[in-house]
């Protein structure tokens, strides 16, 4: 029974609509608190995570395959192979801040205070500029940083830019344009193949078919 991580949250209607597509068996139900669901046809295993914690399941040899951000894959540095990117969960890594920085190069700014839930691509960034950012590491919202003196800035992902600009803050910069990405752990891969591949390939057909040209 080969396992798949599935990420519990804004993805995970998406990744199921497009697992159905596929015409991959579906987990019995996703409600309720039930943390690992076998398909309706017993055939799969579906582990329901955290979406920063996927790529950790698929690496470690927990889930077989999984579906992420390409955002939490970068964050994470997970080891695991990367067959094909879904076409769901689009948005953008951004830095933003209040809308009084707008014009204001980021270069200008000594020691900005940064809160992120994304320290790894958040600290390459400001480094690979030559600026020496004090990393504030957040898991719930990073919008209040700037809004109760917490932070200068933030980095944080943005898909309509509704909450930045309901909290008075702007975009400044894009770090990562992501979305989707179905994983495969690299052993599972190499010793069930014949069992995975087929599985690709009805993603990749079902992608082909739903994808405008």
């Amino acid at each position: 029974m080969l396992t798949i991580a599935l990420p519990k949250g804004r993805l995970t209607d998406d990744a199921l609509v497009w697992i159905e597509r596929a015409g991959w068996p579906l987990p019995e139900t996703t409600n309720g608190r039930r943390l690992v669901v076998p398909s309706a046809d017993g055939s799969l295993q579906y582990v329901m995570a955290k979406p920063m914690d996927v790529p950790v399941f698929v690496e470690q040899g927990a889930a077989d395959l999984g579906i992420a951000g390409l955002d939490v894959l970068r964050e994470r540095a997970a080891d695991v192979f990367e067959p094909m990117r879904l076409p769901f969960g689009y948005c953008r890594l951004a830095v933003a801040g209040p809308a009084s920085r707008a014009s204001r190069p980021l270069r200008l700014d000594v020691y900005p205070r940064v809160a992120t839930k994304f320290p790894r691509l958040t600290g390459d960034y400001f480094r690979s500029r030559g600026i020496s950012a004090e990393l504030i590491v957040l898991s719930g919202s990073v919008e209040l940083g700037p809004l109760v003196n917490l932070a200068d800035l933030i980095v944080d992902l943005v898909q309509t830019g509704t909450t930045l600009r309901e909290n008075d803050l702007v975009e400044l910069r894009t770090i990562l344009e992501s979305q989707a990405v179905l994983i495969v752990n690299r052993a599972s891969y190499r010793l069930q193949r014949d069992e995975i591949e087929p599985l690709l390939a009805a993603m990749r057909r079902a992608i082909d078919r739903e994808t405008p040209a």
